[in-house]
């Protein structure tokens, strides 16, 4: 394995777990914010960063394996 592609399953496989997390709970306080008629700007920010970064990290695990 060369070390571009030990670079990328250190930052792209291992903190996904925690992204994931990230990703559910600010989910979880949208819908519940909406239901309410609140303020979702900085829940909306977050969402929308995990969700690149779960994408961009499953792209670069995808592509360094082959």
């Amino acid at each position: 394995m060369s070390f571009i592609q030990l670079i990328i399953l250190y930052i792209g496989f291992l903190p996904l777990p925690i992204w994931c997390i990230v990703f559910c709970v600010n989910l979880v306080e949208i819908l519940k914010k909406v239901k309410n008629e609140e303020k979702t700007t900085a829940n909306t920010f977050w969402l929308s960063l995990s969700f690149t970064i779960i994408m961009c990290s499953m792209a670069s695990l995808i592509i360094s394996s082959h």
